[in-house]
This record gives structure tokens, C-alpha cells and sequence, in this order.
């Protein structure tokens, strides 16, 4: 690394990294609230799976009680459409309508906040983040749990879920913030869970998703990982606003205890 690279002055003051969870990553609203409450608010944003989700309705405008609104009283049914097993059991076209009709911005380049969504290549095995051009198709790549859904396609590339390889996408903006805040909604497995598919799924994933985050949690700044989001399951959709207040609690004690919230550049030890 030469003298250049070390005193660049970093194009981004904050950054917020949103890792993948499910439901869970309703978590990542409730701390995009709390963190807004201190006047904090992330000049960059990085997000896989359901961090990508969350990431682009707020980089597009959504206030974080306007996203929770969004996703009340939805169901996993209502979102999908389940199909012959062939790449998946299920397809996301429903989901893709429902990003298409409430986002804005149909590209990277409209949002109000910049935003890189990961995903993984399934024809080389590499991450993949993406952050120029059409918007929904990266989301709903990141999104696509291996097996369970099919792999999105763009630009004649087979994408699936960006957790596969990288959970937790710090390590993605690191390198162009001075700081960086890292959410971690799958912190810890359930001590209980049920003989469905889903749920074996998702803790089979979780599992995989576990070992790939270390790294990305050395590098943050501020880590916020809502301990107690290990008692919910990857598809509990009926706990969505359970989710969103413990993301907002956790994070709101953490900020009294570690922020100066006199100003609104945190000092984040």
C-alpha cells in the first residue's frame, strides 16, 4: 500500500452495511430509525438479501415507519407462488410486481443514497455486487435462496442469494468510508425449530450464512446485532413488527451507551 492509498481522502462519512436475515432483516428499519433519531443517517449503503430490500426502499425515500408499514400484514404465501420443483419451489414474481409498483427509482443511479447490492454468481461461484443500472433484478438475485426459489437470470447470468458467499457486506464499502456500521440480523440460531421446510432450510442456511461473516465483523466500526433475533425463524412474517422494535431498542441502548449524540458525526469506538 503506498502513501496515496493511506491519506486518500474517502469519498463516504458513513456507511451502513445490512446483512441478510429474512424477515429478520425487518431489524435493519427499526435500527435505520433509531440511527435517524441521533442524527445519524448513511451517506452509502451495502445490503444482501433481505438487507437489500430494505436498503433500497430507504436509499429510495422510504422513511423506516413507511417500510415496516410496507411489509405489515404480509404474508410469505402472498409473496410467492410455489411451483413444480424444477430450479425452486417457488417463484418471486409476485415480490418482483411488489418492489416494481412501490419503488421509485428503477435504477441505482436514482436513488437519493447510493446503494450496492450483492449477490452470488451460480455459474462461477463469485460475489457479485452490483451498483449501476436496473434495480429490482439485483434485489430479487440477492433475495433468491438457493433451492427454495429459483435463480434470477440478468444478462444471461444465473444469480442467487448474495449470502451464499457473503452475508454480511461490509468488506463491500469498507474501503470508501471512515466509517462504517455494520447490522447483523442472524446473529445466533434458534434453540428450537420446526421439521417444515422452511424452517430446515433456513437453519441449514444460517448455518452457512455463520461462517462467512467473520471477517466483515472485524471491520466495523459500530457492530448492532439484536441477540434475541435468534428466537425467530428466517419466514416468521407474523412477527415482522416484533422484529422492527427490536431492531430499534437494541440499537437505540447501544447509541446511549457508545455515541456522542451531541453531534451528528458519531464518534463510533
Amino acid at each position: 500500500m503506498n502513501l496515496e492509498t493511506i491519506f486518500k481522502k474517502k469519498p463516504y462519512k458513513i456507511g451502513i452495511a445490512l446483512s441478510g436475515g429474512g424477515i429478520k432483516g425487518l431489524c435493519h428499519v427499526g435500527v435505520l430509525k433509531a440511527l435517524e433519531e441521533h442524527g445519524i443517517r448513511p451517506d452509502i449503503i451495502s445490503g444482501v438479501s433481505a438487507g437489500s430490500v430494505v436498503g433500497a426502499l430507504y436509499a429510495d425515500g422510504y422513511s423506516p415507519d413507511e417500510i415496516a408499514a410496507l411489509f405489515e400484514d404480509i404474508s410469505f404465501r402472498q409473496m410467492t407462488k410455489p411451483r413444480i420443483p424444477s430450479s425452486g419451489f417457488f417463484k418471486m414474481d409476485i415480490f418482483q410486481h411488489f418492489l416494481t409498483k412501490k419503488l421509485r427509482a428503477k435504477t441505482f443511479e436514482e436513488l437519493s443514497i447510493p446503494l450496492r447490492i450483492v449477490a452470488t454468481n451460480l455459474d462461477n461461484g463469485q460475489s457479485v455486487t452490483f451498483s449501476t443500472g436496473r434495480l429490482v433484478d439485483p434485489i430479487i438475485a440477492s433475495c433468491s435462496v438457493p433451492v427454495l426459489f429459483s435463480p434470477k437470470m440478468i444478462d444471461g447470468v444465473n444469480y442467487v442469494d448474495g449470502g451464499v458467499l457473503k452475508n454480511f457486506p461490509v468488506s463491500t464499502i469498507y474501503g470508501d468510508c471512515e466509517k462504517v456500521i455494520g447490522v447483523n440480523a442472524s446473529p445466533l440460531v434458534a434453540a428450537e425449530y420446526k421439521l417444515s421446510v422452511l424452517s430446515i432450510a433456513s437453519r441449514s442456511y444460517h448455518f452457512m450464512f455463520k461462517a462467512n461473516i467473520l471477517h466483515d465483523i472485524e471491520l466495523c466500526d459500530l457492530l448492532i446485532e439484536p441477540v434475541d433475533m435468534g428466537n425467530y425463524d428466517t419466514f416468521d412474517v407474523d412477527k415482522g413488527r416484533e422484529i422492527f422494535e427490536l431492531g430499534y431498542l437494541t440499537t437505540k441502548q447501544l447509541l446511549t451507551n457508545k455515541l456522542d449524540t451531541k453531534s451528528v458525526e458519531p464518534k463510533i469506538n
